[in-house]
């Protein structure tokens, strides 16, 4: 179930959150970064309508920009937090259509906010949709946006959303392994009786570093049951100090920052691949997945998690 066919339904609504003259105006030159974060501070507030009047005074302004489907976005996934699933359904497909058009003018990956926004679109759309008791629309509708746009930097994060739905009780997807840091890596197959916990993380990622102790201190309380540790993670083009980096360069630098932020866990293998990133939906960082001694996933989260939430799920796959 693509998007594009729910809008109609959804007009013929009596919900409406600043008109669908934005829907069907055009796409504006003129571009104002800081509307995103003026919008975000007023939800950050509570203030819906005034955040809707900044959205309908910046189209006025400067017509339909990348920031300005971000701003939406922002709107459609504030929404859904407040579980206020209808009036996120229509700010969603609103910035769905409005993003699926500038995507057609210019590679969507040309820019930065496009895809943020286009994203936000299709995942708010899907867990709105999952949390109405709608889980099969929304399963659909994933699908055939991945099908869509599986070969941009959506991706992972439309797998992220289709993992959240589909995964936990399925069999953990095999691991790229032809290249890794620290102790060479077993397939997840070779290591069937075993539970094992992923940890996927990102050299850039604050929320990781401070995640690593939370797997580090689990992985000594229950190595004896026979717990592994994997840190799967991948290349971004870039390090701290350098843009459009080799991989070689990169590899390098995160082997580095491992040494630096991730001393408990240098002995832990580190598979490098983005195939693995793509496969598991790592978009959010950290991504934690906990595999069962039958090699079945029994937690998938994308996010930083504490010890005393993490633990738990991890016992509970150890039986």
């Amino acid at each position: 179930m693509a998007l594009s066919n729910l809008l109609p339904a959804l007009r013929r609504g009596r919900l409406r959150l600043f008109g669908l003259a934005v829907v069907l105006a055009g796409l504006g030159a003129d571009a104002r970064a800081d509307v995103i974060a003026e919008v975000r501070g007023e939800l950050g507030s509570g203030q819906i309508e005034a955040a809707q009047k900044l959205l309908a005074a910046e189209r006025t302004q400067h017509g339909v920009t990348p920031e300005l489907l971000e701003a939406m976005s922002w709107l459609a996934r504030n929404l859904l937090n407040r579980r206020e699933y209808e009036p996120a359904l229509v700010a969603a497909a609103q910035t769905y259509e409005l993003a699926k058009k500038a995507a057609q003018q210019t590679p969507i990956d040309s820019e930065r906010h496009l895809p943020i926004a286009l994203g936000a679109a299709i995942e708010v759309q899907a867990q709105a949709l999952a949390a109405r008791g709608e889980r099969v629309k929304a399963v659909a509708l994933l699908r055939t946006e991945l099908a869509a746009y599986g070969k941009t930097s959506l991706a992972a994060r439309l797998q992220k959303n289709l993992n959240l739905l589909t995964l936990e009780g399925k069999p953990a997807p095999a691991l790229a392994l032809e290249r890794s840091l620290g102790p060479k890596p077993e397939s997840l197959g070779a290591l069937a009786g075993k539970p094992v916990l992923l940890f996927f993380w990102a050299h850039w990622c604050g929320d990781c570093k401070a995640t690593a102790p939370v797997i580090a201190r689990i992985r000594s309380e229950l190595a004896g049951q026979g717990l592994v540790v994997m840190a799967p993670t991948q290349p971004y083009g870039f390090t701290a100090d350098a843009q459009d980096v080799s991989l070689e360069t990169e590899i390098s630098y995160i082997d580095a920052v491992r040494h630096k932020n991730y001393a408990p866990l240098l002995d832990v293998p580190a598979p490098v691949s983005s195939a693995n990133f793509l496969t598991y939906g790592a978009s959010s960082m950290p991504t934690i997945v906990v595999v069962n001694r039958a090699g079945m996933v029994v937690l998938y989260h994308p996010g930083r998690m504490t010890y005393d939430e993490l633990k738990p799920k991890v016992e509970a796959a150890l039986h």
